[in-house]
């Protein structure tokens, strides 16, 4: 072995291993409950699987075109119209991706050049700032405040310079489980529609939304739109986070960049499970409709078995979390509870803290309910006992 190895300079010095494998690890090794990570512990639907299984036995197991297979992007195309009453170009404006991480991922690269300012809302999912400073973009923060996290449009509006290029925004947001109505998209467009500023709009949980109004998609604003990517998931959508498949759809020109990034980091997403997502949009529309439902039912359970407990649980309106305020159980910071929480109570949180470039000093957790109602009434009966 080398006495001088090279080790190259990092572009993300400050970036370890993510808080989700952290705690995920930490509950695996004290075979604690995971409510940490964000994924199901139940399989998608029984049709899907068996789509997967008829294309891969047929020969779909060559490369996809890069944009996505014909069939899921004019599927997506007649989604989106039924949902939020504009019809994309399945063949300029929607591009099928390795999970929405990729997604965004490739519409930060594309959109934002060195020196340019980009703005998102703090608590905020950990890819968005790696994307930003990788190329050579400014992070500017907001600090949305509990229980609300509603968004201060006169600090947004003081935030626009003429060197910001992009806001990132998240409906329903993960971590605060709160989702945008259609006149916090009003207040947008009123703040940026002379400037020359994009929008991603990272929309992973939008069949995952109890708003009475629904969800509020920056694709049923029609100016917005225009200037607009929005990143969907099917993992969320059909519990099947392991197959990793997202999309994207802005306009011609937006995703004509957008393209170009796709194309060199992925190039062409697994083939047979775009066919089987393609079939099971066609087949059975009446999962992502009934999916509010479905979270709704296992987010009441939940809330209903943590009633006695010494947690405050904060409004949920939308997403598979919960937040849960701790103050009344403990000093500890949140990391540290965390922590305590898994290797001694048996259950595994994530921290907000951890959301945040800024100190966060409020005493909150978020909890997974994403999981099987034997699995949640074990966690809410370990946590009781708190």
């Amino acid at each position: 072995m080398s006495q001088n190895p090279l080790v190259p300079e990092s572009k993300l010095p400050a970036l370890g291993t993510t808080i989700f494998t952290q705690m995920s690890q930490l509950a695996q090794q004290h075979q604690a409950i995971n409510l940490s990570q964000g994924f199901p512990d139940f399989d998608g639907p029984r049709y899907l699987q068996e789509r997967l299984a008829f294309h891969v036995a047929n020969g779909a197991n060559q490369y996809a075109p890069m944009t996505g297979v014909q069939a899921l992007r004019e599927a997506i195309a007649d989604k989106t119209a039924g949902l939020y009453g504009y019809k994309p170009d399945a063949n300029t404006d929607i591009t099928v991706t390795a999970g929405a991480t990729e997604a965004l991922y490739a519409a930060i690269t594309a959109l934002v050049r060195p020196g340019d300012e980009v703005i998102c809302f703090d608590p905020s999912y950990d890819s968005y700032a790696p994307a930003v400073t990788l190329s050579g973009g400014v992070l500017k923060r907001i600090a949305l405040q509990p229980p609300s996290f509603r968004v201060d449009w006169e600090e947004f509006a003081a935030l626009l310079s003429p060197r910001t290029r992009l806001i990132i925004l998240n409906t329903p947001h993960n971590p605060s489980a709160t989702v945008w109505r259609k006149s916090d998209y009003a207040a947008l467009w009123q703040a940026i529609e002379q400037h020359k500023v994009y929008v991603v709009s990272d929309e992973v949980y939008e069949h995952i939304c109890f708003a009475e109004e629904g969800h509020a998609s920056v694709l049923a604003h029609p100016q917005l739109r225009e200037r607009a990517v929005a990143v969907s998931s099917f993992g969320k959508t059909f519990h099947m986070t392991g197959w990793k498949v997202g999309y994207c759809v802005a306009p011609a020109a937006i995703s004509a960049e957008l393209r170009k990034v796709h194309q060199y980091l992925t190039f062409a997403v697994n083939t047979p499970a775009q066919l089987a997502l393609a079939d099971m949009l066609r087949a059975q529309p009446e999962h992502y409709r009934e999916l509010p439902a479905f979270y709704r039912a296992r987010r009441d359970r939940f809330m209903q078995a943590l009633a006695d407990s010494r947690f405050e649980i904060l409004p949920c309106e939308g997403t598979y979390f919960l937040l849960a305020d701790y103050s009344a159980i403990s000093d500890l910071d949140d990391v540290s509870f965390c922590q305590w929480l898994t290797k001694d109570v048996g259950v595994a949180a994530i921290p907000l803290s951890v959301f945040c470039a800024d100190p966060f000093p409020h005493r909150l957790i978020r909890l997974c309910f994403a999981k099987q109602e034997a699995t949640l009434d074990a966690a809410a009966e370990l946590l009781c006992k708190v």
